[in-house]
């Protein structure tokens, strides 16, 4: 059984991306620039915020956030986006979700100008993800396939079983697992609250994505032995042994899906440090794209 370590992906990745930006700057050029706006003050966001910008600083991006109040107009905040648009200095732009019920999150993110969706939920980068053309891949997916590139999992042919139907992470995921690619070419599955016999689906898949947001929902005897499993969810789950009053779990029974399976991402440490570097790769293909400069990737 191979542990799928997210914390030694991001670490190789990181470094590959801070020697580019060295040798930029060297060049003349400028330091990429990613911004987050974040209302409100939830804690989950606040913390994933943090964490971007201290990414930010270990590869030699700029970064800034926007921090608003909850009770801000949902007016306010979409000039905030148009201004970010027209500012020539800023590559990649964030809107953190969730946002307060009286601000749609739909309208918001159609505003971001699609050169700058770095999360990669506009409806031009995910039509454009459909239609199998270069665009910014949403940042969860995207750190799951630079996953098994590094680890070099061979995954065609493979039937791949997605577990969610989000436009975050389950839909864009089927589509790059049943791309023609070398990390592609899966028979693929999208599972969600309403299928029936869902054990059924899971005990044959050979890869299992599980993106549903609900605790240790995957038991070990729902899983095929020597499958593949990657678990996207990350849960708060009280617990009053812990100093911090709680525990994070992912969607997999981890402890004991791991006797079963040859490979599996661990909670935390494995999906969660990806999905910001995909928000750092798709910030850095923005840049150079602004810079039209070649050579680099």
């Amino acid at each position: 059984m191979q542990i799928l370590n997210g914390n030694q992906v991001a670490k190789i990745i990181k470094e590959q991306i801070s020697e580019n930006v060295k040798k930029l700057n060297e060049k003349g050029y400028r330091n990429p620039h990613l911004t987050a706006i974040l209302v409100g003050n939830d804690g989950a966001s606040k913390t994933y915020v943090n964490s971007k910008e201290a990414d930010c600083k270990q590869v030699g991006f700029n970064s800034s956030v926007f921090r608003f109040e909850q009770d801000i107009t949902e007016d306010f905040l979409i000039e905030k986006i148009k201004e970010i648009n027209q500012n020539p200095e800023i590559d990649g732009l964030i809107v953190q979700l969730p946002l307060p019920k009286h601000i749609s999150e739909l309208k918001v993110t159609q505003t971001i100008n699609p050169e700058k969706d770095v999360d990669g939920f506009h409806s031009m980068n995910l039509g454009k993800l459909m239609k199998g053309e270069d665009t910014f891949i949403p940042a969860t997916p995207f750190g799951i396939l630079m996953m098994l590139e590094i680890y070099n999992i061979n995954t065609s042919g493979k039937h791949c079983v997605v577990v969610g139907r989000s436009n975050i992470v389950g839909r864009p995921m089927s589509i790059l697992m049943s791309q023609n690619s070398k990390f592609g070419n899966c028979t693929v599955t999208i599972c969600h609250s309403r299928t029936q016999n869902l054990e059924k689906y899971l005990k044959e898949a050979d890869i299992i994505i599980a993106a549903l947001g609900k605790p240790e929902f995957v038991k070990a005897n729902m899983v095929k032995e020597g499958a593949i499993v990657i678990d996207v969810g990350i849960t708060r789950v009280e617990d009053k042994n812990n100093e911090k009053g709680y525990v994070l779990k992912g969607d997999v029974d981890f402890e004991n899906v791991k006797n079963v399976v040859s490979a599996i991402t661990p909670v935390p440490g494995g999906v969660g440090p990806l999905t910001r570097i995909g928000l750092l790769k798709n910030t850095y293909k923005s840049y150079l794209k602004s810079q039209n400069i070649e050579g680099f990737e």
